[in-house]
């Protein structure tokens, strides 16, 4: 661990967590947003848990609730670059059902065009010219769980 810290000591560390959300039929929800199918997280306010972040953040940017979180499946880390600042994003993911049928609402105000319950024969056919290679290895572990 000692080698990871030195080697990401100058970056930012920003922490967020999302979910992997399954409906009634087995659908994974998918959200498109600047050009890439992704899946609904954010950033971890101050004072919420990963788990509470994660129910607020997929009811936010898809119009969705009750939620129920199974487990947590992975974390995962990525960087970017912001404003010239280097920056580490840590990511909580958890299983999670919804027994909300109502429309899909997209936050338009987070750059989200669509937010799609996505089949088995959808997922299968992102690549990694549509969707962040990590996403993608999410998504197909998830059709696993």
């Amino acid at each position: 661990m000692d080698e990871f810290n030195e080697s990401f000591k100058d970056f930012k560390v920003i922490e967020a967590a999302g979910g992997l959300v399954f409906n009634a039929e087995q659908h994974l929800l998918i959200i498109h947003r600047l050009g890439y199918w992704d899946l609904p997280k954010g950033k971890i306010d101050k004072g919420e848990t990963p788990k509470q972040a994660a129910l607020r953040e997929v009811e936010e940017e898809c119009g969705i609730g009750k939620l129920k979180i199974y487990k947590e499946v992975e974390t995962t880390y990525h960087t970017y670059n912001l404003n010239g600042k280097d920056i580490l994003k840590k990511t909580y993911w958890f299983l999670m059902t919804t027994e909300d049928d109502s429309e899909l609402v997209p936050q338009t105000d987070e750059n989200i065009e669509q937010a799609i319950w996505a089949n088995k024969d959808s997922l299968r056919k992102l690549n990694e010219q549509d969707t962040y290679a990590l996403i993608l290895e999410l998504i197909h572990a998830s059709m696993d769980l």
